[in-house]
């Protein structure tokens, strides 16, 4: 049994006019309006050389705090997403992801979905003068399905709205924790899944 990690830099971005001004963190970017990404990926190199599958015994997330907002006027909203799979996720995933989750009209299957934590964060009049936001909503998605893959690709989604009035908007850092075990399976099975894994690395992008 083994624990990987994976940590996720704080994002920082401020919205003038309904525009980015500017974004900062360590591997973040702005993938569309209102919608940044950090994508990195855990390293199963080692594990598929010696053919092997990988079983998952659990995923988790720690955070430092919610996202703070500045000025924290009521209605702002922040989602985040929280994910880890056996394929990539494209632009147009990144996108839609925090609305249609892995759901049947989605780019991202029950099977390629390992992890998936899915949080809404708004501002009501009762936490305003904090500038922190509360949770409204969380849901988990994930099928923790084993993958004989020699990536799991981690990828963090932070979507506000148009309707957020303009200021600074903070999400902390993350930690992603995905609990593993290596284990050798009957060698049809292991090709098998070998097959699938690769297939769901390699379907063409959709954006």
């Amino acid at each position: 049994m083994k624990t990987l990690t994976k940590e996720f830099d704080t994002l920082q971005f401020e919205l003038i006019e309904g525009n980015t001004n500017y974004i900062s963190g360590s591997g973040w970017r702005k993938v569309s309006d209102f919608v940044y990404a950090n994508q990195q990926y855990f390293d199963l190199a080692g594990m598929s050389i010696d053919d092997k599958t990988l079983f998952f015994s659990g995923a988790a997330v720690q955070e430092v705090t919610n996202p703070a907002i500045s000025p924290a006027d009521v209605g702002n909203i922040a989602f985040v997403a929280d994910i880890m799979t056996s394929k990539p996720l494209s632009d147009t995933d990144i996108q839609l992801l925090p609305t249609l989750g892995n759901f049947s009209n989605s780019t991202l299957t029950f099977d390629q979905t390992i992890y998936f934590r899915l949080q809404l964060f708004n501002v009501d009049v009762d936490n305003a003068a904090g500038g922190y936001t509360i949770l409204q909503s969380s849901n988990q998605l994930g099928s923790l399905e084993p993958t004989a893959s020699d990536r799991v690709y981690c990828t963090r989604i932070v979507q506000t709205s148009i309707n957020n009035t303009d200021g600074l908007t903070v999400v902390f850092p993350a930690r992603y924790i995905l609990r593993t075990d290596a284990k050798e399976e009957p060698e049809y099975q292991y090709l098998m899944r070998l097959k699938r894994s690769y297939e769901l690395q390699n379907e063409p992008d959709r954006d």
